[in-house]
């Protein structure tokens, strides 16, 4: 059966440690793998645009021999006159996986059934399962063992990277807190699943509305910009309802005093997080933005040996 990710939770906690441990050799041994010799082509579909996304997966997939093939939906039949699965039908007789940063995740899942090519989630409205195995990633390279630690997000609990560290981070057997606004809190449904998973693993997931609370003591703290893109028009009401929620010195000063500080980016200084935080000696967003392309490509090589 044919392996995709298209949320966190499609990783069993073996196979998410697996990546990560290839990961892990990737970076050491930047050619080591070469699947996609040929070279075989990916194609990478934008439906949104992106600086990291497209870099780390275009660079990926040269470096494992193969050939990236971005295509942007306004210039493809993709979302217009053909469907998902159509267009899987069609690329899957000529592309070895595809990767789709997209809006809704029912796309991705209409893309992926029946279909004989992994697909990859690289960013949707509800999950960002990619940019969660580059942020464990670094957080086990700065940290060691990723079970047990605790991580606090502050801000929108209902945006795509709050889902995905609910689910990443319990399938790593951390501690997941997420500081929102009730407004903001994540999904039921995600919460039941960070729930079932963490039963399995040890690990946890708690939702606080005191971002004071939340920090005490967190090994990890992350957070996002409060307006994602398609949220443009809600910039106002969210700087209002977010504005407690932000990453400052003092957020800093309640956490362990060795934590480190991570935003998958890009950031907006001074209102997600303040510039001293994010531009200070805590911070490891750098690491972070490279280890998409270690992560990425050990997720490629992995679900290509499922094939």
């Amino acid at each position: 059966m044919t392996r995709h990710l298209l949320r966190d939770d499609d990783l069993t906690p073996a196979e998410q440690a697996e990546i990560l441990d290839l990961a892990l050799e990737l970076k050491a041994d930047r050619w080591k793998e070469k699947p996609l010799a040929g070279p075989q082509t990916v194609a990478v579909i934008f439906d949104k645009s992106s600086t990291r996304t497209r870099v780390s997966f275009a660079v990926g997939i040269a470096d494992l021999g193969g050939s990236p093939l971005i295509i942007s939906t306004a210039n493809s039949q993709l979302g217009g006159k053909e469907t998902p699965s159509d267009t899987a039908r069609v690329l899957e007789r000529q592309v070895a996986a595809i990767v789709w940063r997209t809006y809704a995740q029912a796309g991705l899942e209409e893309m992926a059934k029946d279909t004989r090519v992994p697909v990859v989630n690289a960013l949707s409205d509800d999950f960002h399962p990619c940019q969660l195995l580059a942020d464990l990633l670094t957080i086990r390279e700065h940290k060691g063992e990723l079970k047990g630690l605790t991580l606090a997000f502050f801000g929108d609990g209902l945006s795509n990277m709050a889902h995905s560290y609910a689910l990443a981070g319990v399938t790593a057997g951390m501690h997941v807190r997420i500081a929102s606004p009730e407004d903001y809190a994540p999904r039921a449904d995600v919460v039941a699943d960070a729930d079932r998973r963490a039963a399995e693993t040890g690990g946890s997931l708690t939702l606080y509305t005191d971002p004071n609370e939340a920090a005490a003591g967190a090994d990890i703290i992350v957070t996002d910009t409060w307006v994602s893109m398609g949220k443009e028009e809600e910039k106002t009401a969210r700087l209002r309802d977010l504005g407690s929620y932000k990453v400052t010195q003092e957020t800093m000063a309640l956490a362990q005093e060795d934590a480190v500080f991570i935003h998958c980016l890009p950031a907006d200084r001074g209102y997600e997080v303040d510039a001293d935080v994010i531009d200070g000696p805590q911070s490891v967003v750098w690491d972070e933005a490279e280890n998409r392309l270690h992560a990425q490509k050990a997720l490629l090589v992995w679900l290509l040996r499922q094939q």
